[in-house]
This record gives C-alpha cells, structure tokens and sequence, in this order.
C-alpha cells in the first residue's frame, strides 16, 4: 500500500491513529491538562474522522439506491454498537444510582439515559438540561452518549 493507494478491504491504520490522538487529547482536557487547554478540538477530530468515513463509504456503493443504502449502515451501526452501549448505559445507571447523591442529579440524567439507548441523548440533553457546561451537567454520567 503507498500513499496513495487504499487496501482491499478500505481499512486506513492511520485513522485509528488519528483516532487515538483525538482520544488522548479529550481525555487529557477532561483531567485538566494545562500543557493542552485546547484538548476539547479532539472532539472535532472525531467529527471529521466520521464524516470521511461515512462518506468514503457511500463513494464506493454509488450503484446502489441511496435508501436501502442507508437501512444497511444504520442495521451494520445498531449490531457493532448496541450490545456495548446498552452495558455501558445499565452499568453506568446502577453506578450512578448507588454513588450519587440524588440531590447533585437532575430529571436529565433518567432522560439522557433512557435516550442513549435510542441514540437520542442529544435531544434530552438539549431539552431537559441548563446547558452543556452547567455545573449539574458535570453530574449527568450520560453527558459522553452524545451521537452523530
């Protein structure tokens, strides 16, 4: 493979390196890094990263319909992350609901839960909550469940 050539199979090993740098740098600014304040771009990164994807994968299925296309990606998304995200969404409830004090937790985080599941946190995120960055945001365990 040169740099200009993809494999077979459309695997880039240097996405999941971008990936891992986007990864480090979310996690270094969530610890309060002060040798990388603008750790929060990683998040842009991975926007960037999903949107190549997703594209570079309709670019190579132009024969097919746009529709049937769409159920397929959505069917091949559901199976590679549902099971992990539902262990992730019951861990996380019952971790919350035995170490968090009720009165640092808002109706957001039962809504946010509830939506991950769905893929649908964004909107109870947006319409239950004071804000992204309100101080009982940072109490909310689902804030991470975000989805394109």
């Amino acid at each position: 493979m040169t740099a200009t050539t993809r494999p077979a199979d459309g695997y880039i090993p240097g996405i999941d390196g971008l990936r891992a740098v986007a990864v480090l740098s979310v996690l270094l600014f969530h610890m309060r890094a002060s040798f990388l304040p603008g750790g929060f771009a990683g998040v842009d990164v991975f926007f960037v990263i999903s949107g190549y994807v997703v594209s570079a994968s309709l670019a190579h299925r132009h024969d097919d319909r746009f529709g049937p296309y769409l159920l397929s990606f959505y069917a091949r998304r559901i199976v590679r992350i549902f099971p992990a995200l539902l262990v992730c969404v019951l861990l996380t409830g019952l971790a919350t609901t035995l170490l968090v004090p009720s009165s640092w937790l808002s109706e957001t985080t039962a809504y946010a839960g509830i939506g991950s599941i769905f893929g649908l946190s964004n909107f109870a995120l947006v319409l239950f909550s004071d804000g992204y960055f309100s101080p009982r945001a940072e109490f909310n365990a689902f804030t991470h469940t975000w989805s394109l």
